[in-house]
C-alpha cells in the first residue's frame, strides 16, 4: 500500500468528479473496443503470424494507492524479453528507476509498429472496464520501479493509472524521469473532467505515430 506523508488537501476531489470520470471511462472503453476491434483483430493476427508466443502480454503493475493489478498489452517483444533485460541494463537511456532504450533489440517488427502507433496499449481498455485503470491518469509503473520512488514521487499513486496523461502527449521517451514524475504529480493536483477530456483529444494524434514512442 501507499506509504509516506502527503498533503491530501491538494489532491482530494469530490464524489461527483469520480462518478463522472467513471462514466466517461466505461463509455469510452466500450466505444473504443467496438470501433477499434478490427484494428485489434488484425494486430492479433500479425503478432501470431510473426512469432510464437502469446498475443497478449500481461504484467503486474502498481495502481491507485499502491495496489497491484495485471496490466494487458499486445505483445511487442520476443517471448524471453524479461530474461534479456539484464544484459541491456547498461544501455538504459532513461534516468531514474525506469528502463527505456530507443532501439530495443527485444522488440519485434510488428512490435515496433504497434508501439509507434500506440496500438500495443489498446488491450488496456479492458483494464479500464475492470476499474484497474482510467482513460486518463499517470502511466502504471512496475513494482520494482515504485520501490525506488521517493515519498514525493509516490504522490502519483493517488490517482488511478491511465492510458494517457501529460507524459503521453508531451514527449514520452524524450522526457527524463524527474520531469515525468513532475508531470504526473501536476496531473494529480490539477485533475478535472475538463482536463481529462482535453488530454483524451490530444492523445488521438499519438495513434497516428509519435516520434518519441518506443
Amino acid at each position: 500500500m501507499l506509504n509516506g506523508n502527503y498533503d491530501l488537501k491538494e489532491v482530494k476531489r469530490d464524489w461527483t468528479y469520480y462518478f463522472i470520470k467513471r462514466i466517461i471511462d466505461v463509455l469510452g472503453a466500450v466505444f473504443g473496443l467496438i470501433v477499434l476491434s478490427p484494428v485489434m483483430a488484425i494486430t492479433a493476427i500479425a503478432i501470431k503470424f510473426e512469432s510464437r508466443g502469446p498475443i497478449i502480454f500481461s504484467q503486474k503493475r502498481v495502481g491507485l494507492n499502491g495496489k497491484t493489478f495485471q496490466m494487458y498489452k499486445f505483445r511487442s517483444m520476443v517471448t524471453n524479453a524479461e530474461e534479456l533485460l539484464s544484459k541491456l541494463k547498461d544501455k538504459n537511456e532513461m534516468s531514474g528507476p525506469m528502463f527505456k532504450i530507443k532501439d530495443d533489440p527485444r522488440i519485434t517488427k510488428v512490435g515496433r509498429f504497434i508501439r509507434k502507433t500506440s496500438i500495443d496499449e489498446l488491450p488496456q481498455l479492458f483494464n479500464v472496464l475492470k476499474g484497474d485503470m482510467s482513460l486518463v491518469g499517470p502511466r502504471p509503473s512496475l513494482p520494482t520501479e515504485v520501490a525506488k520512488f521517493s515519498s514525493y514521487h509516490k504522490l502519483r499513486l493517488l490517482a488511478k493509472p491511465g492510458l494517457t496523461c501529460y507524459w503521453q502527449v508531451m514527449g514520452r521517451s524524450s522526457i527524463g524521469f524527474n520531469e515525468w514524475m513532475e508531470l504526473d504529480i501536476r496531473y494529480v493536483k490539477e485533475r478535472s473532467i475538463w482536463l481529462d477530456i482535453k488530454l483524451i483529444f490530444k492523445t488521438f494524434s499519438v495513434l497516428f505515430g509519435d516520434e518519441n514512442a518506443s
